[in-house]
């Protein structure tokens, strides 16, 4: 972490450089380590801020997964630890799955998380207990 102008910066090893060291970006920090050390997923398949476009609007998925052919499996959306994990939230991570259709969403505030899975065949989702590990998936 370093201080400049007053404010604080964190090195992101996904994206590479310094940013900004906001609520969200404490969550997301830590929730990628988590996949990453816990869960091992493969750092080198998971990216932040990922641009998307929904029709005329670009957006960014805070952190989606990949697959070994590059194809998005799983959508992680954080708020800062303050903000409420709403239909809200939900509602915005199934917007970017509109373009992406993944296998999984994930929503998290660093206090609470919840994880889905896609059932496209019937048209459903079903939250899971825990978020798998990488070889689960």
């Amino acid at each position: 972490m370093v201080r400049e102008n007053g404010k604080f910066s964190v090195f992101d090893p996904l994206r590479r450089k310094y940013v900004s060291l906001t609520p969200e970006e404490w969550v997301r920090q830590h929730f990628t380590h988590y996949l990453v050390s816990h869960k091992h997923y493969p750092a080198s398949m998971l990216g932040n801020e990922i641009s998307l476009s929904l029709g005329s609007v670009r957006k960014r998925c805070d952190t989606v997964l990949y697959d070994h052919q590059a194809q998005p499996r799983m959508i992680v959306e954080y708020k800062a630890p303050s903000v409420a994990l709403t239909q809200k939230v939900f509602d915005q991570v199934s917007r970017y799955n509109m373009a992406l259709h993944v296998d999984y969403l994930i929503v998290s505030n660093g206090m609470q998380h919840f994880c889905c899975r896609m059932d496209y065949e019937h048209h459903t989702y079903a939250f899971l207990r825990e978020i798998p590990d990488y070889a689960e998936l």
